[in-house]
C-alpha cells in the first residue's frame, strides 16, 4: 500500500530564513551529480532526469536560419521582432478562447526561453505592486521549477510554499491561503501542466485565482511552457480567465517543449500591457536578448502545427508504455499534461536511495522528488518518496528504461 500523502498545508508555509547557499537553493541536478558521482551505472545509461526534448528538430529551421543568417550582424531590440511578437499572438488567438484577440505591440515581449522571463517576472512584478503591508511575498507551488525560488529572492520577496499533493489533485490550495498572506503578496506562480506532477488547471481555477488577484492586488506569473504536451483535452491558459485588459496576468511560453528547440533558447510573455511596459524596461537593461534569425525561426514555428501534433504523437506512444509497464505500480496516473512521470516510491525507501539504487543496478538516471520541492515549516517535504522521470527518450530506449525500474524495484 503506497503511503498516504500529507494535506495541504497553510498559506504560512514559508521558506526557510538565514543567509548563506543551502540546499534550498542549489539546482536539483547538481545536487543529482553529486549524489550519483561516486558511482557507475550497473548498465549502460539513460538518463530520463532532465527535461530536455529528444524528438526530432522541425525541418523549417535549416532553412530560415540560413534565410536570415545575416542578421546575427545586429543587435536585436529587447521588444521583439514584429514578425515574432504577431506569429506569437496569432497562435494565442487560434490555440485559447481568449476574451479579445491579444496587441502584438503592446502585450507581447520575445524572452530568451521562458526561464530567464520568469526570473525577471518576479522583479518587475515587486515594482509593479508596489509597497504591500508586512514582508512582500511571492508564492509559488511545491515542488517546483527552481527558477521561482531565484526570482522571489532576486526580488527580494519571501518565498512561501504551497504544497501540492494527490489529495489537493497536485495544484495549490487555493482556499488554504490565509488573508494577511494574500495582502503582502506580490505575484503568484503557477505551472499548469504542472512539473513534475503534469495536472492541468481547469477554467474555474484560474478563474478563482484571478478573483483573487483583483481583490488582493498581485500579479499570475503562468507558466505554460508543457500546454501543448498533453493526450487527452488540451489545456487552458490563465489568459483566458483574465478579462478584456489582462490585467495582473502574464502568461510564459516557449519553444524549447512544444518543438523540441531547447537550444534555441526563444520563448515570449503575453497579457497585462502594463506590466510589460515595465518588464521590458527591466528587460532593456539586465535581460538577454534574443538573436534576429531566432525570433525568425520561431515565427515560423508559431505558425506551423504539423510538427506539434508529430511531437504529441511520438510522447502518446512513450506513455501508452508506460501505462502497459508501470501499470498500477509506485502510484502511476497518466498526467493530463506535459512529459513528466511522478512515482511514489516511498514504501522501497527514500527518494534517494531509490535514485542510487536504479543508477547503480540499472543504469538509469532519475531525479529524487525530495531536490524538486522545499521543507515546508513543520519539515515536511511533499516531493520526499517520490521519483521524477522525463519521457524525453524514443520509444525504445524508453520502453527498456522502464522495464528495467519495474524489474530493479520490483
Amino acid at each position: 500500500m503506497l503511503a498516504p500523502q500529507r494535506m495541504a498545508m497553510t498559506a504560512s508555509s514559508r521558506a526557510p530564513q538565514g543567509s548563506g547557499s543551502s540546499d534550498t537553493e542549489r539546482s536539483p541536478f547538481v545536487r543529482l551529480n553529486e549524489l550519483l558521482a561516486p558511482h557507475q551505472p550497473g548498465k549502460s545509461l539513460i538518463t530520463l532526469a532532465v527535461g530536455e526534448p529528444q524528438h526530432p528538430v522541425p525541418d523549417f529551421v535549416g532553412p530560415v536560419l540560413a534565410k536570415h543568417i545575416a542578421e546575427f550582424g545586429r543587435y536585436p531590440m529587447a521588444k521583439g521582432i514584429e514578425p515574432f511578437r504577431k506569429a506569437a499572438a496569432a497562435w494565442l488567438g487560434h490555440r485559447f478562447k481568449l476574451p479579445r484577440a491579444i496587441d502584438p505591440e503592446s502585450e507581447v515581449l520575445v524572452l530568451n526561453g521562458s526561464r530567464e522571463g520568469l526570473f525577471f517576472a518576479a522583479i518587475t512584478a515587486a515594482r509593479y505592486v508596489g509597497p504591500r503591508p508586512g514582508k512582500p511575498a511571492i508564492l509559488m507551488p511545491n515542488p517546483f521549477y527552481p527558477v521561482y525560488g531565484a526570482g522571489a529572492r532576486a526580488a527580494a520577496c519571501e518565498l512561501i510554499y504551497l504544497p501540492t499533493t494527490v489529495e489537493n489533485g497536485f495544484l495549490p490550495d487555493l482556499d488554504a491561503i490565509d488573508e494577511a498572506t494574500l495582502a503582502r503578496t506580490v505575484a503568484f506562480y503557477i505551472a499548469s501542466p504542472a512539473n513534475p506532477q503534469g495536472s492541468i488547471a481547469s477554467r474555474d481555477y484560474f478563474t478563482r485565482l484571478k478573483g483573487l488577484a483583483d481583490r488582493y492586488g498581485f500579479v499570475i506569473l503562468s507558466d505554460e511552457c508543457y500546454s501543448e504536451i498533453y493526450t487527452r483535452e488540451a489545456p487552458g491558459s490563465a489568459l483566458e480567465c483574465a478579462g478584456p485588459d489582462f490585467t495582473r496576468v502574464v502568461a510564459f511560453q516557449s519553444l524549447s517543449k512544444r518543438s523540441n528547440l531547447p537550444g534555441m533558447r526563444v520563448g515570449f510573455a503575453a497579457g497585462d500591457k502594463k506590466f510589460l511596459s515595465l518588464f521590458l524596461e527591466l528587460r532593456n537593461v539586465a535581460a538577454p536578448q534574443v538573436p534576429v534569425p531566432l525570433q525568425h525561426v520561431g515565427a515560423v514555428a508559431y505558425g506551423d502545427e504539423a510538427h506539434v501534433e508529430e511531437n504529441r504523437r511520438l510522447y502518446r506512444i512513450k506513455f501508452d508504455l508506460a501505462d502497459q509497464i508501470l501499470g498500477n505500480r509506485y502510484g502511476y496516473r497518466r498526467p493530463e499534461g506535459g512529459f513528466c512521470v511522478w512515482l511514489d516510491t516511498s514504501p522501497l525507501g527514500d527518494d534517494e536511495a531509490v535514485t542510487l539504487k536504479l543508477y547503480k543496478e540499472a543504469g538509469v538516471r532519475v531525479v529524487p522528488g525530495s531536490y524538486l520541492a522545499r521543507l515546508q515549516p513543520d519539515g515536511f517535504n511533499p516531493g520526499a518518496g517520490f521519483i521524477r522521470l522525463a519521457l524525453v527518450q524514443n520509444g525504445e530506449v524508453t520502453a527498456e528504461a522502464l522495464h528495467r525500474l519495474v524489474t530493479t524495484l520490483g
